[in-house]
């Protein structure tokens, strides 16, 4: 069966909530994120991927998360300015997370079923708000599998 975040609620940096289902009809890359990590860089490459993709209807979702080696101890607004000011990040960046819950809780249901293992594992969902891949931390934004399911995802 295939797992939707159509119903799934977050908090977004300001507090207020966002169903998830407001964005279908575009293609989400959903990351968990970490200031102080050794995959940090990849900021720069989810960066170029909105860059690119952004103006055919896809966005990055970033959600912060200290869960694991407490590599994010900064308020959401230390975030949004360590991200912007180091990576030129202009996507979205949410209200800190715990990997159990939304929107992590529903996303890790998809197959490859099973916990979120590091920070920047990455989750992409279609258009129609079903998770469509899954791709582990070592996975390079940049990398040709990654782009080559983005490109499929807004072919679709």
């Amino acid at each position: 069966m295939a797992v939707s975040v159509n119903n799934v609620v977050v908090s977004t940096a300001t507090g207020s909530e966002q169903n998830l289902g407001s964005l279908q009809g575009q293609v989400l890359l959903i990351v968990n994120v970490a200031s102080r990590c050794g995959f940090t860089r990849q900021y720069a490459g989810l960066q170029a991927l909105q860059a690119a993709y952004g103006p055919q209807g896809f966005s990055v979702l970033a959600f912060p998360c200290n869960d694991f080696g407490a590599q994010e101890p900064g308020s959401v607004e230390e975030i949004q300015q360590f991200c912007s000011t180091t990576y030129g990040v202009n996507f979205p960046i949410y209200a800190k997370v715990a990997i159990g819950s939304a929107p992590f809780d529903t996303l890790t249901q998809s197959e490859p079923a099973g916990p979120v293992a590091w920070n920047f594992e990455k989750f992409l969902i279609g258009k129609d708000g079903t998770v469509v891949g899954r791709f582990k931390s070592a996975v390079e934004p940049d990398s040709a599998e990654l782009k080559a399911a983005i490109e499929t995802a807004l072919a679709a």
